[in-house]
């Protein structure tokens, strides 16, 4: 397993600059964005990236408690991410259509499915993500249990997202 690669943000900053004149929209009037990769490593940040270019992921989960530790705004309808791949490339665009908290324990199984991860079960989605933030809170040097996320400050960030550019691979045409 290796670590997530560097970004490459001049080419995601090229990328959202041409996503901005292909939609019409202003620089100035620009949606909030980030450039980021899935996952914690260049293989999960490849395989996941594949099956929101190629399948049916359209939805990610993350843990508030992160967005507080490394002092990042969390994710809010209509901010965008750029997704980088596992070398840290610039490939899609996505705009956040929702964003719920929840507790580990209240995941819908429809938002599981969305994830379009493993046989799209919330069986499925609970081992990995036990797994995945189990991992990723121990290499903050924090004790994670699902118990948690029924804690104020401690949920689970559901976000359903859209693949809004390049438009080969976009889930409907820029407006």
């Amino acid at each position: 397993m290796s670590d997530l690669p560097e970004l490459n943000l001049e080419a995601a900053e090229a990328m959202w600059r041409e996503y901005l004149a292909a939609s019409s929209i202003e620089p100035g009037a620009a949606p909030h964005h980030v450039v980021e990769c899935y996952g914690d490593n260049a293989a999960l940040a490849d395989e996941l990236l594949h099956e929101v270019m190629h399948g049916s992921k359209r939805a990610t989960s993350s843990l508030a408690n992160e967005y507080a530790h490394y002092g990042e705004r969390e994710p809010r309808e209509g901010d965008h991410w750029i997704v980088c791949d596992g070398r840290g490339e610039p490939r899609i665009i996505q705009r956040v259509a929702s964003v719920q908290r929840s507790s580990f324990f209240d995941v819908p199984a429809d938002f599981a499915a969305a994830e379009g991860e493993g046989d799209l079960s919330l069986e499925y989605w609970r081992r990995v993500h036990r797994e995945y933030w189990t991992r990723t809170q121990a290499a903050i040097g924090r004790d994670w249990s699902p118990e948690q996320t029924t804690l104020p400050g401690e949920e689970l960030l559901l976000e359903r997202d859209e693949i809004c550019w390049p438009p080969e691979f976009a889930d409907s045409p820029p407006s």
